[in-house]
Parts: C-alpha cells; structure tokens; sequence
C-alpha cells in the first residue's frame, strides 16, 4: 500500500484517525510533562518561600471562591513588557505550595503575581469594599460582605492536614494552633492577608 492509500484510508476512518490524534498527543504531553517532575526547578520551593499561614490559606480558597482567578492571572511572563511592569518573572518553585496554582494569561485585571506588600492593608480593604474609591476607572465589583463574615476556625486544621500528605511541611504544632489564628477574623481580613504574601520572594528581583 502506497503512502498516499495509507494516508486517505486514515482520513476516510473516524475512528482510526481519533486514535491515532490521541495516540500522537499522549506521546507528546509525556515527552513534555513527565521531565518536569524530576527537575528541581519545578518541585523545589525558591529560597525563602513559606508554606502559607491558616490565614492565608483561608483567604486562598476565598479567592478562588470568589472567582478572582478569573479575572487576575498570578503568572508574570519572561518578557520584558511584562517584567518591566509587573517585575520579575514567575517561577515555578514560587509555586509548589499551591493545590491548585492559580497560573494563566487572562486579564480583566492586573496581574497580582507581585501584588505583596505593594499597598497597605488599609488599601486592600478599601479597594475590596469599593474597588473605584482607590482606582477610579475599575470594573471591579464590590464585596463588602466579606468585611461581614466571619472564618470558621476548625476549617483550617483538616486543611493543613491534607496539604501536608501532600508535601506541604506544615508541623503538628502549626496545625494545632491554626484555630486560635483565625479566631475573630473575617473574610476580608484573610484575602488581604493572601494578597499581601503574593510574590514576595522574588518581588524586588530583576
């Protein structure tokens, strides 16, 4: 059978040619992925980096929650529009802490890989009970519920927990005191709490 025959035979049987695809995109997702896994750039935490705090954790999965995700990429890309504005470009070992990272490309909103410590607490807070008192042309919707409800304490300890089958280096003791950190704070106060510990690490690095 000629190349020609083989090649018309594959076009003209659906299901041999979606095999086929899939055979050929398995085989190049494991060349590109599996390596990452081996490599200590993408499984070793950059030098500094902590695990985060209950808080932090809490204020984390509000975030998702909230869909903040959808609008805020936390990926700086490794060119130079993007560094000279945002700073030094995202790393794999910032993230290794993260289940799941919140990577990608989509901006509604700026980028918030770096936004940690860049503005007081008291602007977050402004800014999340009415984004266009601090940045007037904002599309941003309010949340002025979170400053209205409180966290639930006994929700972080099975948190870290699990984290910590995971690889996360959480200590008994850390565990066991997380209730008592999250004890009369609200919603709020956890966001910004995860907000003022994104990308500081690498935050002043070129």
């Amino acid at each position: 059978m000629s190349a020609t025959s083989r090649h018309d035979l594959i076009e003209r049987n659906i299901g041999l040619l979606i095999a086929l695809c899939i055979a050929v995109v398995s085989v190049g997702g494991l060349v590109e992925i599996v390596p990452l896994f081996f490599q200590k750039s993408t499984t070793q935490p950059v030098v500094g980096l902590k695990p985060y705090t209950p808080i932090q954790l809490s204020g984390r999965d509000i975030y998702i929650r909230e869909g903040c995700s959808n609008c805020h990429s936390q990926m700086i890309r490794p060119f130079r529009a993007e560094t000279e504005r945002y700073g030094h470009y995202s790393v794999a070992g910032e993230f290794v802490y993260d289940r799941p990272f919140l990577w990608g490309s989509k901006r509604t909103g700026p980028d918030l890989a770096r936004v940690g410590l860049r503005y007081s607490d008291d602007w977050h807070r402004i800014h999340l009970m009415n984004p266009r008192d601090v940045v007037p042309e904002s599309n941003m919707p309010a949340y002025p519920w979170l400053a209205r409800t409180r966290l639930d304490p006994a929700d972080a300890a099975p948190k870290m927990r699990t984290l910590r089958m995971l690889g996360v280096p959480y200590s008994d003791a850390e565990i066991a005191g997380a209730a008592q950190t999250l004890k009369d704070k609200t919603e709020m106060d956890a966001v910004i709490a995860y907000l003022q510990g994104l990308g500081i690490v690498l935050r002043d690095k070129r």
